[in-house]
């Protein structure tokens, strides 16, 4: 495989054609963001102008305004382009911030209930 030194980016500039540009950016913590990329630096630290973050529950979403962001590149998972003709997931109903909250509240109680059964039924040993 022949790289030519041009092919190659110089240290600290993989981000640079992704300046200005909508983005999807999955954090470390399982949050996904969506802004716009206006400035970067070498520990890979963000600055996301009209941000925004998507939560998913269920077959609906929902789009938490959040402003302008700076992200920590240590938390960034992973991130690329969205398509602006695709912005909206398909098979998925979007919903007013409020309802979308609502819904992961009800989420994490139904989980938080689960793991509470599955504590008590481990004595039962049913493996």
């Amino acid at each position: 495989m022949d790289v030519t030194l041009q092919e190659v980016p110089l240290p600290g500039t993989a981000l640079a054609e992704e300046l200005d540009q909508r983005l999807l950016i999955v954090l470390r913590d399982g949050r996904k963001v969506l802004g716009v990329l206006r400035s970067f630096d070498q520990f890979a630290n963000l600055v996301i102008e009209g941000a925004v973050e998507r939560i998913i529950v269920g077959d609906q979403y929902g789009d938490i305004p959040l402003g302008l962001q700076v992200i920590r590149g240590e938390n960034v998972v992973l991130l690329g382009r969205v398509d602006e003709e695709k912005d909206a997931p398909e098979g998925l109903t979007q919903v007013s911030p409020a309802a979308i909250k609502e819904a992961l509240k009800g989420e994490k109680e139904l989980n938080k209930l689960k793991s509470t059964i599955r504590a008590r039924m481990d004595f039962l040993d049913l493996e």
